[in-house]
């Protein structure tokens, strides 16, 4: 294939080792990132007992709080990030945004108590979720965006289903790691210390994933449009604006299945032991094997899943996954509420149900959006609707469960979002096998006409 412009070239496609590092590269800082929501998660009580006041009847709520704050803010990340990554590439940035996201976590474990700085602790814990929640705003967009851009395209399903491997593996990572602390520390050390070391394992992975991307060039599809156009520095400051302007119906699609995949998602994942354990009263382990069994099977799944996405299609697996959510939340939450068994075998079926999701963001998102604007849509249109109905989860089933003492509000707010998703999932083109190359949102009439003129250039 010939270039728009004089001199520059082609660029190939990946080889297999290249795309094994790329699939690396992307799916540690998703692995850093639920590592720390997992941490954050399932320490709830022992951050709410060392930084919040001794004995506090809502000091659970208002660590719960700072858990929404870091999505609350994502948006402006978004914002930030976004276009950024469409203008300097995307490798630069999530190189950035990993270290930030790590760094907040790390200093979240040497935070002073409540004992010893007063409100001083809480305020310095909103703060780090702040900047933790601003960076994370350019992660899993950029992370989707890369992993899709260097993915064969009838492949993608498969590939970029090892991106929530690595979200999965964080998060059961972090509450492995919990898990044994409690286990081995007891009760005592955990509130004087030990809920403080999971937090400071975050900074050596934080390292580990910026080398990692350093080391990688930029994705395939970004190198190419940037040889073709030679525009990227002079168009990025208006990627906001056209993004706006010129991809509103696609943002609208792309939020109802981001709030159906991430009410369940955070409703499910993050606040599970929470639930598990102020509102069906196991104990602390229990509380966190439930997940950590769940999660793993998930694990197993998801790249089956993502396989089978690139044979049958996104739309159709999404579909098996909202319908069921949507018949079997209650009934589900009624088996969790029975006790460990019970919650062990619920959990399971509502995390295989939810599986479809997850296996395919990275197929089914960056492929909504066409490549020069690819990143920041993805940022800003995913991120809104997280911070708004994703990361609030928690804290509104919490609140809710308080406020009326209905247990299965998780169910019935999982099912509202399941609605929402159907909505969108009937408007959205099936992109199974299509090129994300090219400047025409993909699987259109326009990108498949661009197609056909790349392939004879």
């Amino acid at each position: 294939m010939a270039s728009a412009n004089p001199g520059s070239a082609a660029v190939p496609p990946p080889s297999t080792a290249v795309l094994r590092r790329a699939i690396g590269a992307s799916a540690i800082g998703n692995a850093v990132e639920w590592f720390d929501y997992g941490i954050y998660a399932y320490g709830t009580v022992y951050i709410a007992n060392a930084l919040f006041p001794e004995n506090s009847t809502n000091a659970v709520l208002f660590t719960l709080i700072g858990f929404a704050l870091s999505f609350l803010i994502r948006p402006l990340g978004g914002i930030f990030w976004g276009p950024l990554g469409d203008k300097i590439g995307r490798k630069r940035v999530l190189a950035m945004t990993i270290i930030l996201m790590a760094s907040a976590t790390f200093l979240v474990g040497l935070l002073p108590t409540y004992a010893s700085i007063g409100i001083a602790a809480p305020i310095l814990l909103y703060l780090l979720r702040i900047v933790q929640g601003f960076s994370t705003g350019g992660e899993y967009g950029g992370a989707a965006t890369f992993m899709a851009e260097y993915a064969p395209d009838r492949r993608r399903g498969f590939f970029g289903s090892f991106l929530e491997v690595g979200t999965l593996a964080g998060f059961n990572g972090g509450a492995l790691l919990m898990l044994g602390l409690i286990t081995t520390l007891g009760d005592d050390a955990m509130n004087s210390w030990g809920w403080r070391v999971p937090f400071l394992v975050a900074g050596p992975l934080g390292l580990v994933g910026m080398y990692l991307r350093s080391k990688m060039e930029d994705t395939p599809v970004f190198r190419e449009l940037e040889q073709k156009t030679h525009e990227t520095e002079e168009a990025a400051g208006t990627k906001l604006k056209e993004v706006l302007t010129g991809y509103m119906p696609q943002l609208l699609k792309l939020s109802g299945l981001v709030i159906a995949l991430n009410v369940v998602n955070y409703t499910l994942l993050s606040y599970s032991p929470t639930y598990l354990q102020t509102t069906i009263n196991l104990d602390e382990q229990g509380a966190l094997i439930v997940p950590i069994i769940g999660q793993l099977l998930m694990m197993i799944v998801l790249p089956f899943v993502g396989a089978l996405s690139d044979r049958v299609g996104r739309k159709p697996v999404w579909l098996v996954s909202l319908v069921g959510l949507t018949v079997l939340a209650i009934p589900l939450y009624m088996l969790m509420g029975t006790g460990l068994v019970g919650a062990i075998v619920a959990f399971g079926i509502l995390g295989l149900l939810y599986t479809p999701q997850l296996a395919t963001i990275s197929a089914t998102f960056p492929a909504m959006f066409p490549t020069q604007v690819r990143f920041a849509a993805l940022a800003l249109g995913y991120n809104v609707a997280t911070s708004l109905f994703g990361g609030t989860a928690p804290l509104v089933n919490e609140g809710l469960i308080e406020s009326t003492g209905d247990q299965l509000w998780p169910a019935y707010y999982m099912m509202a979002a399941c609605i929402i998703g159907l909505i969108a999932l009937f408007t959205m083109i099936e992109t199974k096998g299509c090129s994300i190359r090219g400047t025409h949102v993909p699987g259109t009439p326009e990108a498949l006409a661009e197609q056909e003129r790349l392939a004879r250039a």
